[in-house]
């Protein structure tokens, strides 16, 4: 039976997957036929640790920050070569690679094993809608970052389209998240919004990536200046995602469940 004990077994191949698909596209003059193969049974791979290890707790893993790592793993390698074979960025499988093996890395360093059970808010419909697709916004907006980051590194003209087509699917998919997690607490707490320092920081994080929209759309602004404020939406999102559980005030919300 998958668990944690066997987590290597899946995240070292699926690891050496990701780097040899990312080189091969970084070697490729084209879009590679093998990048795109190894990419794919790298996701592959770490999904069918997911579903095991779904099989095995009886329940989605989902409940902790280490289960959730292993979802933006995925969709980190996921999203990455979305990108690829939309826009051909042979450098993006490299990058959205060592962010995926970076979290994969930190759950193998600190295995995370937990008991079968779930908190009654957690036994919701509500509960893997809501947290996958806040794995896959953090995805994307995720990549958003990384070419922001490159845009203000290497001085080198900013192809703004694509980020722009990544922070709208992204922001889109987290905005689904917001709601659906507001459905969820009306649900279990009996109210929408509650204000929880997680809530906060969400919003927070939404608004200063429709900053970056506004900015975009309405004035003709540096495109280090923009750059930087993506930098500074993903920011915010780290912590709401998992920073926020080690702020003081956190210790009496909603979501306390998540550290």
């Amino acid at each position: 039976m998958i668990s944690w004990d066997s987590f290597s077994a899946f995240a070292l191949p699926s690891a050496l997957m990701a780097v040899a698909g990312a080189a091969l596209a970084l070697r490729a003059k084209k879009r590679s036929i093998g990048a795109v193969v190894l990419s794919m049974l790298a996701i592959l791979t770490l999904a069918a640790f997911i579903v095991g290890l779904w099989q095995a707790l009886q329940r989605p893993p989902l409940r902790t920050m280490g289960e959730t790592r292993l979802w933006y793993s995925l969709f980190m390698l996921v999203a990455g070569l979305f990108t690829y074979l939309r826009w051909g960025f042979r450098w993006i499988l490299s990058f959205s690679s060592l962010m995926a093996i970076v979290f994969m890395t930190i759950n193998w360093l600190r295995p995370e094993i937990h008991d079968r059970s779930l908190m009654p808010a957690l036994q919701s419909a509500w509960f893997v809608p809501h947290v996958t697709v806040y794995m896959f916004s953090y995805a994307l907006l995720g990549l958003s970052f990384i070419l922001a980051l490159r845009g203000i590194i290497a001085r080198k003209p900013t192809d703004f389209a694509v980020i722009d087509s990544l922070v709208y699917a992204g922001l889109s998919f987290f905005t689904i998240g917001m709601l659906t997690g507001s459905i969820w607490a009306k649900e279990a707490w009996g109210h929408y919004w509650s204000w929880d320092p997680k809530e906060t920081w969400a919003l927070v994080t939404w608004m200063l990536y429709l900053l970056y929209i506004h900015l975009r759309l309405k004035a003709d602004y540096k495109p280090r200046v923009l750059c930087a404020v993506l930098i500074l939406s993903f920011l915010a999102l780290q912590i709401c995602w998992y920073g926020v559980n080690y702020l003081p005030s956190a210790k009496p919300g909603v979501h306390i469940y998540n550290s």
